[in-house]
């Protein structure tokens, strides 16, 4: 007799990303693209576990010295800068802001370098 085995704390992850997505405003591609990336890397994977039980960032995972608050910033940053406000308003979407962080680490550990010099400002406001 064969086992099923699953991991109903997985499923339970992705029922809650699937909502969070939607109450962000993403796309559901994009949802699942970000899935996909956080299923083929473990670590990534517990970060946004701990985030979706504890609504805050661990930033105990580092790519070449970057960790998750720090793109998360980055990010933040980028869009004030965008709006043209300075500062960071209520208009601003964290909840998507923080899903853009995950799929950005996720494409960071693909291509170090290249993101490395997005972060230190290499390719200009207008490339990201």
């Amino acid at each position: 007799m064969n086992t099923i085995i699953y991991d109903a704390r997985r499923i339970k992850a992705y029922e809650r990303t699937l909502e969070l997505g939607a109450y962000a405003g993403k796309e559901e591609e994009f949802v699942e693209e970000l899935w996909k990336a956080l299923v083929a890397d473990g670590e990534l994977m517990s970060e946004f576990i701990y985030y979706l039980d504890h609504h805050s960032l661990l930033d105990k995972m580092q790519c070449r010295g970057y960790g998750l608050t720090d793109l998360y910033v980055w990010l933040i940053e980028r869009y004030n800068l965008m709006q043209d406000y300075g500062k960071n308003t209520v208009s601003c979407n964290k909840e998507a802001m923080v899903l853009d962080t995950f799929w950005m680490m996720a494409e960071m550990k693909k291509d170090p370098d290249t993101y490395i010099r997005r972060l230190n400002g290499g390719l200009g406001m207008d490339r990201m």
